[in-house]
């Protein structure tokens, strides 16, 4: 089966008439011969096209954003070329050049993405409150969560720290500030609401025995100088029986 006949060259035809044009190997009477004329002249006139726009290179490029980049204080992927205006921005070789270009709107620096939080923080509010937080969102066990060792850590540093507050302000001393701290080191206090509570209780039983030790101490005394005065009170009665039994001893 034989194929059809065409009036159009074949692509090698075409490729060798092309390179004959340009080398001045081919002469337009041939050209009409042959009929390559609208292919060639339409090839040729788009490079010709091509050539009189001023095509910067990539060098060129990089060193104008690299300009541009400093000079405005952004990064080089914030830096934005008029493809228009390339004849004039490619003959920007200084700082100042790059500001008036940067100042005329040939060179615009991108504005910042916006990467918005607000959905975020409104999800983080909301689980805060206890929401988003069912066993169809948790991944991993209780223990890989919260680990209980975080846990006595987390309430050991705030129960310590409470003591030392305590204690620096004056509020407890050194003596029951070593039994709480030991206390706690023995699992005693849940948190330090508890401690709180039994600070103030150890703190009230301690008033109220001294108050106790000192009412004693009071009474003793007390008794002690009724019992001196009885005595001597006695001991004066004692005297003064024996010095009237003596006068009368001597009178007889």
């Amino acid at each position: 089966m034989t194929s059809a006949t065409s009036n159009h060259p074949s692509i090698g035809e075409f490729a060798n008439q092309t390179n004959s044009i340009f080398m001045g190997l081919l002469k337009p009477q041939q050209l009409l011969e042959e009929k390559f004329l609208g292919f060639v002249l339409t090839d040729f006139c788009g490079q010709v096209a091509c050539e009189s726009k001023s095509q910067l290179s990539s060098s060129t490029i990089l060193k104008i954003k690299r300009l541009a980049a400093a000079v405005a204080g952004v990064g080089k992927r914030k830096i934005w070329l008029d493809p228009a205006e390339q004849a004039e921005i490619g003959n920007a070789n200084s700082r100042s050049h790059v500001k008036k270009l940067i100042k005329d709107g040939r060179v615009i620096i991108k504005p910042t993405v916006i990467h918005s939080r607000a959905r975020t923080r409104d999800l983080l509010a909301a689980k805060r409150k206890g929401r988003h937080t069912g066993p169809g969102k948790r991944k991993g066990t209780a223990e890989a969560r919260l680990p209980t060792k975080v846990q006595w850590m987390r309430r050991q540093r705030v129960l310590r720290r409470l003591l030392r507050k305590y204690r620096e302000a004056g509020k407890i001393d050194k003596h029951l500030y070593h039994s709480l701290y030991q206390k706690s080191k023995g699992n005693v206090f849940k948190n330090k609401r508890v401690l709180m509570e039994y600070i103030h209780k150890a703190k009230a039983e301690k008033n109220r025995t001294k108050v106790l030790t000192d009412q004693m101490e009071a009474r003793r005394g007390k008794n002690k100088a009724t019992r001196d005065r009885r005595a001597k009170r006695l001991a004066e009665k004692r005297q003064a029986i024996l010095a009237v039994e003596h006068e009368a001893a001597v009178q007889e």
